[in-house]
């Protein structure tokens, strides 16, 4: 899919979410399906199988998203998975997610922790990460096991590691 249509694909999202009143909420919730749609391949080849039909993969989002997410980030994902655009979905979601951002003039962090943060947690990286960057964010957290302890996170282009992985590899750099 070209960029034109993953933006215009996002704006649609972006403007059916404000209209409805839940964007915040959709969109936090459409960035978490992206980035589980992401990291199972299973889920990924499932949904973008042209060889099932349009209807099994919608009922499929109405198992996987029905009671945990709003009926409008349920219509929305079941929308582009109908439409055979599941291989875009992280491109539109994450056009989406910074449209949105930006709409609250605020720039994307998206942290990567081993165990999900608390919201004391998220408050207090927030707040390191917005005086580090000079910026005010919308914090975007990714619960990602290929993170053994710590944290990455991805300010735009700027990338903070504060790893286990990465302190170690500090120190054997250093001996």
């Amino acid at each position: 899919m070209s960029d034109a249509q993953i933006h215009g694909y996002a704006r649609a999202l972006f403007e059916i979410a404000r209209a409805d009143g839940t964007l915040d909420e959709v969109e936090d919730e459409l960035f978490r399906f992206a980035r589980s749609y992401e990291s199972s391949e299973e889920l990924r080849n499932t949904l973008s199988d042209e060889q099932i039909p349009a209807e099994k993969r919608q009922a499929i989002i109405e198992d996987l998203l029905g009671g945990k997410a709003t009926s409008t980030t349920t219509q929305l994902v079941s929308m582009v998975i109908g439409s055979g655009k599941a291989r875009d979905l992280p491109a539109i979601v994450d056009v989406l997610v910074h449209r949105a951002s930006s709409a609250k003039q605020l720039d994307v962090a998206e942290v990567r922790t081993a165990v999900p943060l608390t919201s004391d947690q998220q408050a207090r990286l927030k707040a390191a990460l917005e005086n580090a960057s000079g910026k005010t964010l919308n914090l975007k957290a990714v619960v990602d096991p290929s993170v053994v302890g710590g944290v990455v996170a991805m300010v735009g282009d700027d990338v903070f590691d504060d790893t286990v992985r990465t302190r170690i590899d500090q120190l054997k750099s250093r001996l």
